[in-house]
């Protein structure tokens, strides 16, 4: 199933805005793992058996605690390319490998030894990685086992989804550093939260638990933390297999109708749906949807 070609002639904009990622058949690649590649501070990992469809990236930085540097960006966003055009990918999930740490924010020691040009053009590449994350086509979750703080913490909010151990401490700390969020903090946090609160936890550089950030609706679910220290991997890995057996087309069109609703007034916001609802009509997936109700069985979706 190809885009859709035909839009209501009224509505040029909101064309314009869906078709920033538009839905369409992908050739079937799989996902190339690192996961033996110990020296990548960037790890991939495509799950299989009844897990097929999630995917993984593995946080590997632990002398800097998952800081956003050069490489680690480099190589996160090498990763995000590689795998937005992967059709198997039905759940990314994002994790670390760094027990007690999910991304400690900014690699302040590398940004020490840049000049002012510098520091500002790094910033720009961290604000269009967190954009990469936030349109990457598919759901996105965060498994927030230990530290989330500044950076680390932006990375999670643009993801669609977050899960925190109960042990797990989070915060836009930067004003604590003489800085502030430059990576889409102060426009994502005041959606999740609403405008006061996100001002008071910026303005103040608070620093909040898992169970904290769960009451304010931060994070989705806290959990409490193993012995493993992996309990929001768990979690979230399971909140992934709730989303494996849905349509995948279906779901991928519902993130775009309320990325892309969220943006706009109410009005436009219905057309954006109108317009997802309309790709999603002629695909076999909605028939299949169709035929396991009046058959009274479970859907067996292909993604096309």
């Amino acid at each position: 199933m190809g885009p859709i070609r035909t839009f209501p002639a009224r509505a040029p904009m909101l064309r314009a805005l869906l078709l920033l990622h538009p839905w369409r058949p992908l050739g079937v690649r799989g996902c190339t793992s690192h996961g033996t590649s110990g020296g990548r501070e960037i790890q991939v990992r495509a799950l299989a058996g009844p897990d097929q469809g999630i995917t993984e990236i593995l946080m590997n930085r632990p002398r800097a605690r998952n800081a956003l540097g050069n490489v680690f960006v480099s190589e996160l966003q090498e990763a995000l390319a590689r795998l937005r055009e992967d059709q198997q990918v039905r759940v990314l999930l994002f994790r670390s490998s760094v027990k007690g740490v999910f991304c400690a924010g900014a690699d302040l020691k590398e940004r020490e030894q840049m000049s002012a040009a510098e520091v500002g053009a790094f910033v720009q590449r961290l604000r269009g990685l967190m954009s990469e994350i936030a349109a990457f086509p598919a759901p996105t979750i965060a498994a927030m086992d230990g530290f989330a703080l500044g950076g680390g913490l932006e990375l999670a909010l643009a993801c669609d989804l977050r899960v925190a151990a109960s042990t797990a401490v989070m915060g836009l700390i930067e004003t604590t550093r003489g800085l502030l969020p430059g990576a889409g903090g102060t426009q994502r946090l005041p959606r999740c939260l609403g405008v006061a609160l996100a001002k008071e936890l910026i303005f103040t550089g608070r620093r909040l638990t898992g169970v904290e950030a769960h009451a304010l609706g931060l994070v989705n679910h806290a959990v409490d933390q193993n012995e493993e220290g992996n309990a929001a991997y768990h979690q979230a890995r399971a909140l992934a297999q709730e989303i494996l057996p849905q349509a995948p087309i279906a779901v991928r069109l519902g993130k775009v109708a309320i990325d892309r609703g969220m943006e706009v007034d109410i009005a436009s916001g219905m057309a954006i749906e109108g317009m997802c609802y309309a790709q999603n009509i002629p695909t076999q997936d909605r028939l299949e949807g169709m035929a396991a109700f009046r058959e009274k069985r479970p859907p067996k979706f292909i993604g096309k």
